[in-house]
């Protein structure tokens, strides 16, 4: 708009400056005042029309605008409600998952928890002598009861020197009944696990070599009873740890311990003599029954015998079964041989037959009859 109102100044500006040149170029002022009056009427009725339809141009254009902006603004409005509304939907089952993921956390949690105490509870009863017995104890007696017959063992047995033994195998002679200790040096362990510096480790070893020492000691003393019991014994360690340790740092010891008829075993290698146990037991059972074996297999002979002797003469039956049937066969043709012959005959009136072949005699005789 003020661009338009400059340009109509500039125009009269000009039409002024032409009148003037008019002027005097006419002489006649009256008459050029006049022309130059009505052009300027002329102009400014021109621009106030053209500032008119300018105004109405940019009215059409603002209401244009104004429409283009309000329906661009609708068409946001919906894009912004949808989008609002999905992120509202991912939002709720984003949220809903996440219940769920920590309702999985809040069990497993729970879970660790008792895990917790059953390790707590597990670390009280390794720590105490006793408890750590009757541990061990349990897991002995697991094993033996999956391997053997419940009458080739027996917990707690009592020795002839009044000594009682975790576990003992009644085994025959060889080799005997074999006892078998469940404890095992849990603190020395432990302690030779926890030491941090080289001296502490020392000490440690040295610790556990004489506790492991007095204990295959003990049970050599103890559980090795010549004509009551096996010339060796086994001391049970129910950790594979502990197993492992000893055979790897203290090989020397190990030695010592089978020099003493003591053998070492953890839950695997225990499972693998008892194993062994099982297949000498079987064997044992199968040599006391070799008599009942042999006498089954004299009558199975017996047996096989006799049926050999009835399939002979069923044998025979059959043979003399088929040689009937060809001789019943043989008499069948005969038979039919000699009704087709007699059907042949022609009888003649007076009773004299007169063949139409030639047939033997014997044959007309028969005929006859």
């Amino acid at each position: 708009m003020d661009l338009t109102l400059i340009l109509a100044g500039l125009a009269l500006l000009l039409a002024l400056g032409l009148g003037f040149l008019l002027l005097r170029r006419s002489g006649s002022e009256a008459t050029q005042m006049a022309e130059l009056t009505g052009r300027f009427d002329q102009m400014a009725r021109a621009q106030s029309e053209a500032q008119a339809r300018l105004a109405e141009g940019l009215q059409a254009q603002e209401r244009a605008l104004a429409a283009a902006v309000e329906q661009r603004l609708a068409q946001l409005g919906d894009r912004v409600g949808l989008r609002l509304q999905e992120s509202s939907t991912q939002a709720q089952a984003s949220l809903t998952e996440l219940k769920e993921r920590l309702a999985v956390i809040d069990a497993a949690q729970k879970n660790i928890v008792e895990l917790s105490t059953q390790v707590v509870g597990l670390q009280d009863i390794l720590s105490n002598k006793q408890a750590r017995g009757a541990f061990g104890e349990v897991q002995l007696e697991g094993l033996v009861r999956d391997a053997l017959p419940a009458a080739n063992y027996e917990f707690q047995a009592t020795l002839s020197n009044s000594r009682r033994v975790d576990c003992l195998l009644k085994l025959p002679n060889p080799p005997g009944s074999i006892a078998i200790d469940s404890k095992f040096p849990l603190e020395a362990y432990r302690a030779l696990r926890e030491a941090k510096d080289e001296a502490a480790v020392k000490l440690a070893q040295r610790d556990f070599h004489t506790t492991v020492r007095n204990h295959v000691i003990a049970i050599a003393e103890r559980y090795i009873l010549p004509g009551e019991t096996a010339d060796w014994a086994v001391m049970f360690l129910p950790s594979e740890a502990v197993y492992a340790e000893l055979h790897s740092g203290f090989s020397g010891l190990v030695e010592e311990s089978l020099r003493r008829r003591v053998s070492i075993a953890s839950p695997s290698t225990l499972m693998a003599l008892l194993t062994t146990i099982r297949a000498v037991l079987r064997d044992v059972r199968m040599r006391e029954q070799a008599h009942e074996i042999q006498r089954t297999v004299g009558l199975l002979l017996e047996d096989v015998r006799r049926l050999g002797e009835r399939v002979g003469k069923l044998q025979t039956h059959h043979e003399q079964a088929g040689k009937d049937l060809q001789d019943i066969v043989k008499s069948t043709d005969q038979i039919q041989r000699r009704g087709e012959r007699i059907k042949e005959v022609e009888i003649e009136e007076g009773g004299t037959a007169a063949p139409a072949t030639s047939l033997p005699a014997p044959d007309i005789l028969i005929a006859k009859r």
